[in-house]
Formats: C-alpha cells, structure tokens, sequence
C-alpha cells in the first residue's frame, strides 16, 4: 500500500510584540571596596578550615618516614637525604609512643655544638655513635628552646591544628591517633604549614580572588627596619644576611641561634643574588665533610644540589592572592621582598633587600590573632 504524505503548510511566524519591560532602576547600594570583599574572602577561608579536618588534606598517596630514637645521627641523616625529606617522627621503641619531631634544625645545633666543643676528629667519631635520643641534651647545652612536643588528631578541624601551628612557631604538626586494641599511640601523618596553606590554595579558588590588598598593605612579613638599634652593624636589621664571602659556619651559627632556616645572601648594593638554606648545610656534611663549613658561601654553592628550586622573590606590592596562587603552583617555603618599580621611582634599587616571608607569616595572617588561652587548651595533651 502506498501512502501519499501532504506536502507541509508553511507555519506563520507571529509577530513579536514590543517589549514593555520597564528600565531596570538604578542601584543605589555603594560597591563592595575591596577591603570588605577581602574581609569576606578570609572570613570564608577561615569557616572552610573549621568545617575540613586533618584527613581531609591527607594528599592521594604519600610516604611516612619514622625514626626510631636509638638510631644514630649519621643513619639519620641518610635516611632523610635518601627519601628527599628534611623531618621525620621520633619512636621510642622502649615505650611505644611518639618522640617528637626530628628536623634539619636539631642537625644544625649539633653541628655548632661540635664547633663549639670539638675538633674536626673528635666530632667525625662522634656522630658516628651520637644517637637521636640524645639531641635534646644538645639543645640545653646550646641553650636554645627545646620544640614542643606538639600533637594533633586526624579527625581535628584544619582550624585549630592551624592555630596550634601558629601558637607554638612550628612548622609542622604529627597526627597521632591510638590503637583500638593495644591503647598506643600511632603516628598516622605530619601536616605541614606548606601543606595547610597548598590545601586552602586548591579549594578556594573564588576566595583567593578576592585577597587583592598588597603584602605591603598588609605587613605580611619581616621588613627591613627604617629605624635601626644602636647596637645594630647590619643595616638590613632585623633580617639576618650574608654576602658570597661569608664563611658557611657564620651562616650555620645564625640558623642555629636565631632558629631561622634561610639567609639572604647579597651583594654591596644590598641586591639579592642568591638564597643559602638549612639543607644546603645538611648537604654539604651528610658524608661528615664537617671541615667543608670553612669555605665561603660561594665556594659551597657550587656543590649545592642541582634539584634546587631557586630563589623565589616578590615586591611589596603583589597581592596575597597571588602569593597563595603561586603556592597552588609550585613548591615555595619562603619569599624573598625586593624593592621593585615602585621603590625604584623613589630612589631606592631595584632587587634590593626589603623583606622575608615565611609561610608562617602566610598561615598567621590567614587564621588570624589566637588567643593564649586557646593554645594552651590545644597543647593539653591527653594521658596515655
């Protein structure tokens, strides 16, 4: 059976009537400045942080180094370097429970107590049978602050293990929960503030926009001091510097008494032109090359790690969201300040030392003032 379709009528198109919607009015709310928006983005930063806990920014896959307290110095120290990282949990294996922390820091002490106690030989045998257990007593014979023996629950909001972070100075904070069956302790990670702050970086994308105010605006940092001390020979006080021709171990002594873990270096125009670290230190001594400390900065540079990242700098007037976009990007531990255009309109120089950021100074400002009573609420630490 064949079947004759109709051909299709051509459909009319109605014409459109003209709009009678009324202009839409005026607002007559002022705009939002960009000091309340930046309010706004932190106060939502930091509400984010008390709904989020610790597992939360626990990354896909990651590796957890832990030292036992009878393990010498040396063996350490290969340990780190081998693994590519600069701290570890200490375990008492006696008591089964956490020991505290072992950091590029305790190295650097114990490298200037054997400076100040010891010659070359004597320090070479030394470390050799030098346990960890044994660090603390270093410290008190320094006469530097002994860490904390901070501690944290996974199940802690992000928030308060920040505020703990921020209380005690540390920079980094172990996880710790207990076992169901035996009652002891188990070390389950270590947040760090680079961590913390890289977390923050990745889920808030909308609130990091909105932190337009200047570093400068919102003095994140140590500056270089307009009003220097009597008593003060560096002019970029209170930021501990050091030039190409400084010895290493007049650097060692300056992360070991002031418990820093970087040192611009610069030129006589006070231009930064490099970076010497903690690490760059455990590099040159993880063979027990101790006498390598006498060469110069410069001379040490040149056996420095061909992994290193480089120096990261900024002027006083990139935003705080940029800053924290970088830390979305790329490693960073610190900020060198240098003087940029703007300094330069002013007669100042252009890369001259201005100031240091730490991701301290970052988390610090992020979380906001905390109380002494809160922190001391935090560091109660429960009876095993």
């Amino acid at each position: 059976m064949n079947a004759t379709l109709s051909p299709t009528q051509p459909q009319r198109t109605p014409k459109r009537k003209l709009s009678t919607r009324r202009p839409r009015a005026v607002s007559h709310l002022p705009p939002i400045q960009p000091q309340e928006a930046h309010e706004v983005a932190l106060s939502v930063i930091r509400n984010f942080l008390k709904g989020r806990t610790c597992y939360d920014a626990f990354p896909v896959s990651f590796r957890l180094i832990v030292l036992d307290t009878k393990l010498n110095v040396k063996k350490a120290l290969q340990c780190l370097l081998l693994n590519g990282v600069v701290s570890a949990p200490l375990w008492n294996s006696e008591k089964s429970k956490f020991a505290g922390m072992l950091t590029v820091l305790d190295i650097i002490h114990l490298i200037q107590y054997y400076y100040d106690n010891l010659n070359y030989e004597a320090a070479a045998a030394d470390v050799e049978t030098f346990r960890l257990e044994l660090l603390r007593d270093i410290e008190k014979s320094l006469g530097v602050a002994t860490p904390p023996m901070l501690r944290e629950h996974p199940n802690s909001t992000l928030y308060d293990a920040a505020k703990l972070l921020m209380q005690t100075h540390a920079r980094r904070l172990p996880l710790l929960d207990y076992d169901t069956e035996t009652g002891h302790e188990v070390i389950v990670s270590v947040l760090t503030q680079y961590r913390l702050l890289k977390f923050i970086s990745i889920n808030c994308t909308r609130e990091i926009q909105q932190l337009h105010l200047s570093l400068r605006k919102l003095k994140i940092g140590t500056y270089v001091s307009k009003n220097l001390p009597s008593e003060a020979c560096n002019p970029y006080w209170p930021i501990a510097t050091a030039t190409l021709n400084t010895p290493v171990f007049d650097v060692v002594h300056m992360f070991s008494e002031r418990a820093i873990s970087a040192v611009p270096i610069i030129d006589d125009d006070g231009v930064v032109v490099n970076l010497y670290e903690t690490v760059d230190v455990i590099t040159l001594v993880r063979l027990g090359a101790y006498q390598a400390l006498d060469l110069t900065i410069s001379e040490a540079l040149t056996q420095r790690s061909p992994d290193f990242p480089g120096v990261v700098i900024c002027t006083a007037g990139d935003s705080l969201g940029t800053l924290l976009q970088l830390i979305k990007k790329r490693r960073v531990h610190r900020l060198v300040v240098v003087e940029g255009e703007e300094e330069e309109k002013r007669g100042g120089k252009k890369g001259r030392l201005l100031g240091i950021i730490t991701l301290s100074d970052v988390l610090r400002y992020v979380i906001g003032k905390v109380g002494i009573s809160e922190a001391e609420e935090s560091l109660e630490v429960p009876s095993s």
